[in-house]
């Protein structure tokens, strides 16, 4: 993807949406905990009501949009694509695709050690909400992270 595509561009449709394809790119960056997303997860979310689809070949983000809320679920960029701008552009599209489908907020967990997540999300402007101790395992907390969306919402 080049930086100039649209969220149009970024829209995952056909041959993209094949969750047995998502779940072996999944596969190939969650080799820890989290654990990968299997098959039927992926096709679960892409069937679920407000979900959210963003990606290509080299990477995909999955969410929803329920009452207002809007969830990143995941994000996968392939190792050989990863600090070239593809999960920002990801994380940016879906900021766009919910707030167009009414969302005020976005919520999501990201593993306490995944630095790198961590600091993509931060630089988005998400900002930490809460904790899920032992969330991806014993030890393993997830953090809660939000980023306000409408108009009049802070960023806290």
């Amino acid at each position: 993807m080049t930086e100039d595509r649209s969220l149009s561009q970024m829209v995952l449709t056909g041959d993209d949406l094949d969750p047995q394809q998502l779940a072996l790119l999944h596969a190939r960056c969650f080799t820890g905990a989290p654990a990968p997303w299997s098959a039927a997860s992926i096709a679960s979310a892409l069937a679920g009501p407000g979900a959210i689809a963003l990606g290509g070949s080299d990477g995909f983000l999955l969410g929803r949009v329920i009452a207002g809320e809007a969830e990143l679920l995941t994000l996968a960029v392939a190792p050989g694509a990863r600090r070239n701008g593809l999960g920002a552009r990801l994380v940016r599209g879906f900021a766009d695709a919910a707030k167009g489908q009414g969302a005020l907020s976005a919520f999501l967990e990201v593993a306490e050690d995944n630095a790198a997540a961590r600091a993509l999300y931060a630089a988005a402007g998400w900002t930490q909400a809460g904790r899920r101790p032992g969330y991806y395992g014993k030890g393993l907390d997830a953090l809660i992270l939000r980023l306000a969306l409408g108009a009049g919402q802070d960023s806290d």
